[in-house]
């Protein structure tokens, strides 16, 4: 069974912070609380955790997890740039929960999945998620579901569906709201909207002008 710890003991929290945080650097798999669902992660540079994270999901490679960060600093080093309205987008939405689809660094050494070029960046609003990306630097994290079910929204739904393939699970309590992560991807010249989600395109709007839709 995978150790879980209750983050809202403290000591329980810095335990279980030191235990993920180990557990990533070995390359297993950890659960963790977001602004969202619950996420599955595993470090992003180490390509057989990125593997066994599709394979506890049962995902193929042609749907490839976004990275979260919990830097900004962290995103711009694992892009080539951020074309004219990713800093904007970032100032008025990070962290929360907005993705946004980049052109990934061509000189970092990782494997990701079928990606073409790009990555998908998130610096989640939770404690214990920032607390952990501080300590691992970005993780490849998908929600914490088998591929077809329901997004978890506590970490036991989360051990319900991934059981032993997760080695740590921190409980940060229910989510407050499962609302997914608005998705926009920046890699073509006009911003196009991927995924609707907690951030509402009107929103968007009002930083970047125009976002194409497939409205």
């Amino acid at each position: 069974m995978g150790r879980r710890y209750d983050c809202a003991d403290p000591d329980q929290k810095a335990a279980g912070l030191t235990d993920a945080a180990s557990a990533v650097r070995k390359g297993e798999l950890v659960v963790l609380p977001t602004d969202t669902v619950y996420g599955i992660g595993a470090d992003a540079f180490t390509p057989s955790a990125v593997s066994a994270l599709l394979e506890a999901k049962g995902r193929g490679r042609d749907m490839p997890p976004p990275v979260l960060v919990g830097t900004v600093r962290a995103a711009n080093a694992l892009v080539e740039d951020l074309g004219p309205y990713g800093q904007d987008l970032i100032d008025a939405f990070w962290p929360g929960p907005l993705t946004l689809v980049c052109k990934a660094n061509r000189s970092l050494s990782w494997d990701l999945g079928d990606t073409k070029g790009t990555v998908a960046l998130r610096m989640p609003l939770h404690p214990v998620a920032l607390d952990l990306l501080k300590e691992t630097g970005p993780m490849a994290v998908s929600s914490a579901n088998r591929s077809g079910s329901p997004a978890a929204t506590t970490a036991q739904g989360a051990e319900d569906q991934l059981g032993e393939s997760v080695a740590v699970y921190l409980d940060g309590g229910p989510c407050a709201d499962d609302t997914p992560s608005t998705i926009l991807d920046l890699t073509t010249a006009v911003p196009r909207l991927l995924r609707k989600g907690a951030i509402s395109v009107e929103k968007l709007r009002g930083i970047v002008g125009y976002v194409a839709t497939d409205d």
